[in-house]
């Protein structure tokens, strides 16, 4: 049987993390003796700061800086002391000011990610679901997947797929007490909403449906007594909802606050809530800065700062509506996200943008799908209109070039984001690099000795293999069993292959790479609904072939725009296709064609093991021994050698009909007892 790797997902991560480091994009150092919100300076450069998240500016007021300093002084620089013993002195004040805020009960936590961590586990039962949007903050997932050593089920939607939520509540429902429906309030990359109103009438509907929200991007900047924009929306806090807000960001302090209006829950996350029992408490300067903000969100100040930044919102988004950059969520929140698609386009933009003096964010995998790729920009109160109106400029100006340098279009980027298509054109709209493209969908219709000069002695895939192939996968009565065949060779100009591979169309089972206990759960399902889970894939050979699929020469100091043309095919051919997803397969360890993958929107993941035999040149049985290794030698000496003589071999170059169904009938033992590879 295959060998499976199961895939890490924090190794992904890490590899596009240390791409974007490499690109001078992530793990940056601010310089400089003094911030002031406004600008920041890195490596010396003094750039308009448009990736903050204080929002209002608050972090930069003098009365939480005078508060903060002051308690310094009067208390040091923290109290180290659980709060289940004892609080700071100062704690009781901020507790009365922000209830007073809400309206509520609340728990002040250290912070949003380890309150999360206190919470969920204390207020979801053992008896509970819950269901996660797609696009909910990482800090909420990471927390609600700890329920699963409790047994809890946990689903996920489609981000604000409303049909998909109501689904699972109706398949949930059958079988648990409460069903906790966790999303962000105003999410932070798009700067979209939750679809409070939608999500409310369908509580009234499923009484079992509760909600955990996580409005920390939302809070400050709207809401009465700035408590953001879940509150907005509901006036009132139902005893069905949990919702987080922050102390820190737009708040201008540090910490994070749990509302819940039932007071029994509240009794219970605050009498033991994990973290929030053994985790330290804020320090002093932290609590005194939060007082001094809460007494500006409790007065009429809160609604001029509100306003002040919303005129400069509203000033950004009239500047935009005539910009032609793919704005992805139009929206009055302070987010913006300009999309760029591929993670190589997005270091481009960012890079350009650092040269002519703003700062932004990338939004990056795992914050969204590798291929929604993006700037986010983020609107304060210390940004002027001068600076609004140069950068709008400067997107304008170098957005279509960061396209151009990295042979993308408007119509690739706007199609990774499902956003309309307009006329804008890029120079590199059907670029001419000066190669010839041949695309065949039969290898009948390519050259043989050409092909073979690139792939014999490379798998199965030489010119009779595919041959072989075609003939097997097509007029059968599965659909399954019906491959489309798609044949790739770019030349340069003086006629030489500097790029060829071929790809099939087929039917895939979407676990194919799961755990076997996943699989085997969802063949249950699929006696009755055969195709259950099954997309369309686009890949580099085929679910029968393994080996070097791709050729490139990357020796040739074009073989990157070779590459950029190949992609330019796949996609032509997989808007016509629509497939659910391209693969190029089996490369053998490579950095740069790993990192050039990973810059073009794909990311790594671990295959089954190859079972391919390449030494076969043994004189004798004890020279065969000598190539295996020690655990294998241990193996042959006690479960083969044993028992050789009783196995009569013969070597046949054809079958009979009777062996055919003999050998097939062994396939399929092995198949149906490996689902940790689950194939057709």
């Amino acid at each position: 049987m295959a060998k499976i790797k199961r895939n890490n997902f924090l190794d992904t991560v890490d590899e596009v993390f240390t791409d974007a480091t490499k690109q001078g994009i992530l793990h940056l150092y601010a310089d400089g003796d003094t911030f002031t919100g406004r600008k920041i300076s890195i490596s010396g450069n003094l750039l308009f700061h448009f990736g903050t998240t204080g929002y209002l500016g608050l972090e930069q007021d003098t009365r939480l800086k005078s508060a903060a300093s002051d308690a310094i002084f009067k208390y040091g620089t923290q109290f180290p002391l659980s709060k289940t013993y004892i609080s700071h002195p100062l704690y009781r004040i901020l507790e009365d000011k922000v209830t007073k805020m809400y309206g509520h009960p609340i728990i002040i936590t250290k912070n949003s990610t380890l309150g999360h961590m206190g919470v969920i586990p204390s207020a979801v039962a053992d008896q509970d679901a819950i269901i996660l949007d797609h696009q909910v903050h990482w800090s909420v997932q990471s927390a609600a997947k700890t329920l699963k050593t409790r047994s809890v089920p946990i689903e996920m939607i489609r981000h604000n797929h409303l049909n998909m939520l109501e689904d699972k509540i109706k398949k949930l429902s059958i079988k648990h007490k409460k069903i906790w429906y966790m999303a962000d309030g105003l999410y932070s990359m798009y700067g979209d909403e939750a679809p409070i109103s939608d999500l409310m009438e369908l509580s009234n509907k499923y009484p079992q449906l509760h909600f955990y929200f996580d409005d920390v991007h939302g809070m400050s900047w709207i809401g009465k007594n700035g408590t953001g924009f879940v509150m907005s929306k509901l006036k009132e806090l139902p005893e069905h909802i949990l919702l987080f807000g922050t102390l820190s960001k737009t708040f201008g302090a540090s910490g994070a606050v749990l509302v819940c209006s039932n007071k029994k829950m509240h009794h219970k996350i605050k009498t033991f809530g994990g973290p929030l029992t053994f985790s330290a408490q804020l320090e002093p300067a932290s609590v005194a800065a939060a007082i001094a903000s809460a007494d500006i969100h409790l007065s009429d100040e809160i609604y001029l700062l509100q306003n002040e930044l919303q005129q400069r919102i509203h000033h950004f988004n009239s500047l935009l509506e005539k910009a032609q950059l793919p704005l992805v969520e139009k929206n009055n929140s302070p987010v913006f996200y300009i999309g760029t698609g591929t993670p190589i386009t997005g270091y481009n933009f960012v890079n350009r943008l650092l040269k002519e003096g703003f700062f932004v964010n990338l939004g990056i995998f795992p914050a969204v799908p590798i291929k929604n790729t993006g700037v986010r920009i983020t609107i304060s109160r210390h940004n002027e209109n001068e600076e609004i109106n140069a950068l709008v400029q400067a997107m304008e100006y170098h957005y279509p070039k960061a396209l151009a340098d990295t042979y993308s279009s408007h119509s690739i980027v706007r199609k990774a984001f499902n956003l309309k298509t307009d006329n804008t054109k890029t120079k590199n709209e059907n670029t001419d690099f000066g190669f010839s493209v041949q695309v065949e969908n039969s290898i009948h219709k390519i050259d043989k000795k050409v092909w073979n000069s690139i792939f014999a002695n490379k798998g199965v895939f030489d010119w009779d293999g595919l041959c072989f192939l075609e003939k097997t996968f097509s007029k059968n009565d599965k659909t399954e069993e019906n491959w489309s065949f798609y044949y790739f060779i770019i030349r340069d100009q003086h006629d030489i292959p500097l790029l060829a591979t071929f790809f099939t169309y087929s039917l895939w089972k979407d676990d194919m790479l799961a755990p076997q206990q996943v699989s085997e759960k969802i063949e249950t399902i699929r006696l009755k609904d055969s195709y259950h889970m099954t997309s369309y894939v686009l890949s580099t050979g085929s679910l029968f072939t393994e080996g070097e699929h791709l050729y490139c020469n990357t020796s040739h100091p074009l073989w990157q725009n070779a590459m950029y043309q190949l992609f330019e095919e796949i996609e032509k051919l997989d808007n016509t296709l629509k497939s659910s997803m391209i693969v190029f397969r089996d490369f053998e360890v490579n950095e740069v064609l790993n990192e050039f993958f990973h810059n073009h929107g794909y990311f790594k993941i671990s295959m089954p093991e190859s079972c391919q035999l390449t030494n076969l040149k043994w004189k004798d049985t004890n020279s065969y021994i000598d190539t295996l290794s020690p655990k294998s030698r241990r193996h042959f000496k006690n479960d083969i050698g044993p028992f050789e003589q009783r196995f009569n071999i013969e070597i046949l170059n054809t079958i009979s009909g009777d062996q055919r169904e003999l050998f097939y009938s062994l396939f399929e033992n092995v198949r149906k007892n490996n689902l940790g590879l689950n194939i057709f």
